[in-house]
């Protein structure tokens, strides 16, 4: 599996999408990614990918394409 086949597995199991929906997706705009469907992605993340997110990077991560740019941060290639 590639790094942005769990990339987008993670949004996927998280938030009940498909991965025709992820692109532009944004935090809110479904009911699934409120504050606690946050977290669960950004711990999906994190064991996906065996990484800790800053406090300021999971506060800023709100859209598919802004955690593509952490994700880059934290030397994951997408």
């Amino acid at each position: 599996m590639t790094n942005l086949e769990k990339y987008n597995e993670a949004f996927t199991e998280s938030f009940g999408v498909t991965a025709e929906q992820l692109p532009g997706l944004a935090y809110q705009e479904i009911p699934e990614w409120d504050s606690v469907g946050h977290m669960q992605l950004i711990a999906a993340l994190e064991d996906a990918f065996d990484i800790m997110f800053d406090t300021d990077d999971i506060i800023d991560f709100s859209s598919y394409e802004k955690g593509k740019e952490f994700m880059a941060k934290y030397e994951v290639e997408l």
